[in-house]
């Protein structure tokens, strides 16, 4: 009783920027705010995600510069492209443990900076394989998706988790349009400096390797874990329970939802991965556009995140406020099979006005069909919510592979028919995590408070089970 005690003192004494929930996430976003803890790291989460997928997406604007320089075939340029996205689906995996371990700050930090090098290193490239080899370490950065994903439902309570998701995920990446324009931005003008063709694309490399490094110290530096403090000071403190390894594993694999949900975003953001590695090349190709402009327009197929994925999140916290669960998830089903149709509709497109057309509407859907993703993964599990996140996130570069492989052009795509409802009590379904001992000894109470934040999601149907008047009506 004492401790419950102290307990509600704590929370009642504690100060933020923001109001907060039981667990002292932020009720509310405030976008323009870089209050520590909750929109610091908002800020500097899609702020480093976006200099990793710009590190990532650098080569792309610039292949047919490259390609001349190192005599690289159509297969160099396509394996290229797949080793790009294909390492960075076991990184995040990989990340979503670190994250449920050591905490997203020290995680991501550590694996900007252990990426950066290859970026440095691209300006080195002499082969087909080296370059491959390159793009292939660069990619791991995009792990960093995972991190920004866990570090915003860290921070970020129900109500609002989903567009601090979707904006977190959408600005970062950003990062993917705004190097179609950067990239050769940056070569035109060290052309105009005196460098050569050839000379010109390895120093404009050393741009997005920079950033990325700096980002990574920001986050280290000025970014924290949780509400109430960092993962180390927390776990020192007996504040936070730190958790067996192999049980956070086992409780991520085992929970098929998280599955699902990898399937389901392979087959939205694997097709953004694929545009963004061959659009570029594409328009220079087919209609035989400058290299600036073939960037310019395939820069707006990225740069559609700024609203398309933030607008997935705010739809699935709306549809959530008057629908629940359910409206989250058919949400989803519905925008991700708009852009499955809109992505065969482009494969079939012949002019380059249609084309340019089918592929603004189809980023927003596609991107937006992201954001939703989003609004859904913090609430299938709360122990293991980084392996969840690592493995939804790893079901996209996954997509994106195989798209690549036998769904080039886009005109084979296929959307997935949607995510299974979870249709046990709150309660009973986050203390699944937990043994016996474990929650003998008070693991569990985190998830507690979680779960009775998550009740808002219930539908009323369920009231037979748990009577409350207030729930609203599942569509």
């Amino acid at each position: 009783m004492m401790a419950s005690t102290d307990s509600v003192k704590e929370f009642e004494t504690k100060k933020f920027a923001l109001p907060v929930d039981a667990e002292h996430k932020a009720t509310t976003f405030s976008l323009m705010s870089v209050a520590k803890p909750h929109m610091r790291a908002f800020h500097l989460s899609w702020l480093q995600f976006f200099a990793c997928f710009l590190s990532t997406f650098a080569a792309p604007p610039l292949i047919p510069i490259i390609r001349d320089n190192l005599n690289l075939t159509a297969t160099d340029i396509g394996n290229a492209g797949i080793a790009s996205v294909s390492g960075a689906a076991f990184a995040r995996l990989v990340m979503g443990t670190a994250c449920d371990l050591v905490g997203p700050r020290v995680a991501s930090a550590a694996l900007t900076l252990l990426t950066a090098p290859a970026v440095y290193l691209s300006a080195t490239a002499d082969s087909p394989t080296a370059f491959l080899l390159i793009r292939f370490f660069t990619g791991f950065s995009l792990a960093t998706f995972v991190s920004t994903q866990f570090w915003m439902s860290s921070m970020f309570s129900q109500p609002v988790v989903g567009r601090a998701n979707g904006i977190a995920a959408g600005w970062g990446n950003l990062g993917g349009g705004a190097t179609q324009m950067i990239m050769p931005l940056v070569y035109k003008l060290i052309l105009g400096m005196g460098a050569t063709n050839f000379t010109a694309w390895r120093i404009a490399f050393f741009i997005p390797a920079v950033l990325q490094t700096l980002l990574a110290f920001a986050v280290l530096l000025f970014g924290q874990d949780m509400p109430d403090g960092n993962f180390q000071q927390l776990h020192k403190s007996g504040k936070k329970h730190k958790d067996n390894l192999s049980k956070v594993i086992y409780h991520g694999l085992a929970n098929y939802r998280g599955w699902i949900t990898a399937l389901c975003y392979g087959y939205c953001f694997g097709v953004e991965l694929t545009v963004d590695n061959i659009i570029a090349q594409y328009f220079f190709d087919r209609f035989n556009l400058t290299l600036h402009t073939a960037g310019i327009i395939a820069a707006s197929f990225g740069l559609a995140n700024i609203f398309a994925r933030p607008g997935g999140g705010l739809v699935s916290d709306l549809l959530a406020k008057k629908f629940r669960m359910r409206g989250r998830l058919w949400g989803w089903w519905i925008i991700q099979t708009v852009g499955g149709i809109l992505c065969i509709l482009l494969g079939l497109m012949n002019s380059l006005s249609g084309s340019i057309a089918v592929m603004l509407v189809f980023s927003v859907f596609v991107q937006a069909a992201c954001g939703l993703a989003f609004g859904v993964v913090p609430f299938v599990s709360r122990r293991s919510l980084g392996v969840i996140s690592g493995m939804t996130g790893a079901g996209g570069n996954v997509g994106a592979v195989l798209t690549q492989l036998i769904f080039f052009k886009g005109s084979q795509y296929t959307t997935e028919r949607g995510i299974t409802y979870m249709d046990t009590s709150e309660n009973d379904y986050y203390m699944e995590e937990w043994d016996l001992k474990e929650q003998q000894e008070g693991h569990h109470q985190a998830s507690l408070r979680f779960a009775d934040s998550s009740k808002s999601e219930r539908c009323r149907r369920q009231r037979s089970a748990h009577p409350d008047e207030s729930l609203p009506s599942c569509v």
